[in-house]
């Protein structure tokens, strides 16, 4: 109401002012003499401002009829579109001003006011696809999804627009939870554009999801044609696939298949204990114990693990335990003092009854490394060794409240896992889990506590079995270990 009596105010002045000046000009009493082309002309003072405003019109049409004559010669030379330029490009400045305007405040995060001008814009354009984009995504910012999907299916019928469109409605099938449809609207998007890295990014998350491990490498393979992946990750990462495949394909009983991918996990990581378990596994069932073990040597060097120890007992099941701690003597003997080959070395020498042997392996892991493991161990080795009940339940005890030791934890959420897994639960993440110490809160008790009479519980059979008074106390001290927890 304010704004529109402010109008009529100004429209008022300005008529009162132009008939001020008229007055002024008509009552000056000078008159205009213009001589031309041997004519004389004298034009009173009014008539001279109409003749000079006349003048003005008359270059302006001239001037609008060359650019029609120019629009016109641009039309015949094949520019279809040079005549509707021509008569909307004011109105074509206006839509490309609002277009300028909504991109601005929807970046600054007014998406109210870009829609305003988008909507503005829509029909100012020659193409209006941009202003239908511009909608959309302020449509998305305010979280309007069926507003979003109008918009973006506008957009399919447009070659130019046909990618943009598709991305921006699987990422509301995305918000909505449609994981499937999302996947297909990826899947589609990068068959138009096969080297954009960040549809490839978001297909390849949603096939790991869905444990598409085939998938997932045939979009890592076009990561890594058109450049757009490290080599490093990327070789890592196929690994990782041919890993999870072959857990997949042993599943479904596709034994040679499966020896297959683990076989190329194991060459893609040579490294990593998961794989090479895999791999060396493939290589026994071929009947290659050699190279089975060659493959987890190189791996242990590499960084031990007590999967890769498990897998390197296995290649030879049957020995006794004399000769496995020979043998494994092999395994640590480029790094004998790593806590993993000293933890080791002591399991194995308790397993053969050499319980001093198994204290000077462990040596001063008590001070420098005191894990539950570690723990556990000592308790073996003062049981073995005859030591007092509660010598061995001051270590248990000192087993439940110690550090968890190493563990697979997700860098991104510190979720840990007792295995390896390639997707994290908690934060969905691909390949996010290593092999480090598990954070302090994470202690499991009944795990700890229950160690000793599994590791023991073989020297006691081999006594005809514990009498009741000892079993008595191994039980009591778990008890009471898991207790104090």
């Amino acid at each position: 109401m304010l704004w529109t009596l402010i109008k009529i105010l100004v429209f008022i002045a300005v008529i009162v002012g132009l008939e001020y000046a008229v007055t002024i000009i008509a009552g000056s009493g000078e008159n205009l003499t213009v001589i031309f082309g041997g004519y004389e002309v004298t034009l009173g003072p009014l008539q001279a401002v109409v003749a000079a405003i006349a003048l003005f019109v008359a270059v302006w049409i001239v001037l609008r009829l060359v650019g029609l004559l120019i629009a016109l010669l641009r039309f015949i030379a094949g520019d279809k579109t040079a005549f509707t330029r021509w008569f909307y490009r004011y109105r074509e400045k206006r839509g490309n001003e609002l277009m300028t305007e909504g991109m601005l405040a929807l970046a600054s995060g007014d998406s109210k006011l870009a829609l305003r001008k988008a909507l503005k814009a829509d029909g100012k354009l020659a193409d209006n696809s941009a202003a239908i984009l511009l909608e959309a995504q302020a449509a998305e910012q305010m979280g309007d999804r069926t507003q979003a999907i109008e918009c973006y299916k506008k957009l399919l019928s447009n070659d130019k627009t046909r990618f943009v469109a598709i991305r921006g409605l699987m990422r509301q099938k995305q918000a909505e939870g449609d994981e499937a449809t999302a996947r297909k609207l990826a899947e589609n998007a990068l068959q138009l554009k096969p080297d954009n890295s960040e549809t490839a990014d978001q297909l390849f998350l949603m096939q790991t999801h869905e444990k598409d491990w085939s998938g997932a490498r045939a979009t890592l393979g076009l990561k890594r044609k058109y450049k757009s992946a490290p080599k490093d990750l990327a070789k890592r990462r196929d690994g990782l696939l041919a890993l999870c495949q072959s857990w997949d394909l042993r599943r479904e009983g596709k034994l040679e298949d499966a020896r297959k991918a683990a076989l190329d996990a194991a060459r893609e990581l040579p490294n990593f204990a998961p794989a090479v378990v895999e791999g060396a596994k493939a290589q026994m069932e071929m009947g290659s114990g050699a190279k089975a073990a060659q493959l987890i040597r190189t791996a242990w060097a590499s960084e031990p693990h007590p999967s890769l120890a498990a897998a390197y007992a296995a290649i030879d099941p049957a020995e006794t335990p004399e000769k496995r701690v020979k043998r494994f003597g092999d395994l640590v003997r480029k790094d004998p003092s790593h806590p993993e080959a000293r933890m080791l070395m002591a399991e194995l020498n308790i397993a053969a009854e050499n319980f001093p042997e198994a204290r000077r392996a462990l040596g001063d892991l008590v001070e420098t490394a005191p894990t539950a493991r570690v723990m556990t161990l000592m308790a073996a080795v003062e049981r073995g060794e005859g030591g007092s009940d509660t010598a061995v339940k001051a270590w248990l005890a000192k087993a439940v409240t110690a550090p968890r030791g190493n563990a697979w934890v997700c860098e991104v959420e510190g979720a840990v896992y007792a295995e390896w897994q390639p997707v994290c639960d908690v934060c969905g993440s691909f390949d996010t889990l290593s092999w480090k110490p598990a954070p302090a809160s994470e202690v499991m008790p009944e795990v700890s506590a229950g160690m000793l009479p599994l590791i023991v519980g073989a020297l006691e059979d081999k006594a005809a079995g514990p009498g009741p008074e000892e079993a008595e106390t191994v039980e009591g001290a778990a008890e009471e270990s898991t207790e104090k927890a």
